[in-house]
């Protein structure tokens, strides 16, 4: 218990990464255990497109942060990590699982219309948190952004069905050994809200 308290507690986003290269096997055994992610009806309708090397993650940048834009760009060493994980959503295989005897009674495999959450999007985004604090665990840094920029071009460059829905991007790697690791990001300053502002007992009610 303890373990998993300092894996949380001392988890945070990394913009500034080492370029060495990550064993892939890493990769695989950080996506097992997101797989273990709680997933409605055992759907685990997510995936991860992996970009790994010089190559493909250079490209995904030369996409989203084309080379003229970037002598602005406040975090040059997000560009060094050597792993870019995009999680995608499949909305169908939600659907498609809810419409199997088993769950059919529930009326979700009419169509995502009919379900009151995205679960798929609930459920990618759990296994990305997973992901995360693998990452922690591991000792190597981890960021998840969103993908706000090109988001067609980046479909295109890697073939991502458009059925799928984009989550984010988590980047992987070994944190900078010095410098912008321990710059933090302007919103770092804000206070952590307490236990006393987030739990509502028995009905709602506004926080003391």
């Amino acid at each position: 218990m303890t373990e998993f308290r300092h894996v949380v507690r001392n988890r945070r986003m990394t913009r500034a990464f080492a370029p060495e290269g990550l064993d892939p096997a890493l990769i695989d055994e950080f996506v097992d255990l997101a797989s273990r992610a709680p997933s409605a009806g055992k759907t685990q309708g997510w995936h991860a497109l992996v970009l790994e090397g010089p190559e493909q993650v250079g490209r995904y940048w030369d996409i989203t942060l084309p080379i003229e834009k970037r002598a602005s760009f406040r975090w040059t060493q997000l560009l060094d990590a050597p792993v870019l994980m995009i999680v995608l959503a499949d909305p169908d295989a939600y659907v498609e699982r809810y419409g199997e005897p088993d769950k059919e009674r529930t009326g979700l495999g009419a169509g995502t219309e009919a379900w009151p959450a995205p679960y798929w999007t609930i459920d990618a985004s759990m296994a990305a948190m997973t992901i995360l604090l693998a990452a922690e665990d591991e000792g190597l840094g981890a960021l998840f952004f969103g993908l706000f920029q090109n988001e067609s071009e980046v479909r295109q460059e890697f073939a991502v069905p458009d059925r799928l829905q984009i989550i984010g991007v988590i980047a992987l790697g070994l944190p900078a050994a010095s410098g912008e690791p321990k710059e933090q990001a302007r919103s770092a300053d804000r206070p952590r809200r307490s236990p006393g502002e987030i739990i509502r007992r028995g009905r709602w009610q506004p926080s003391a």
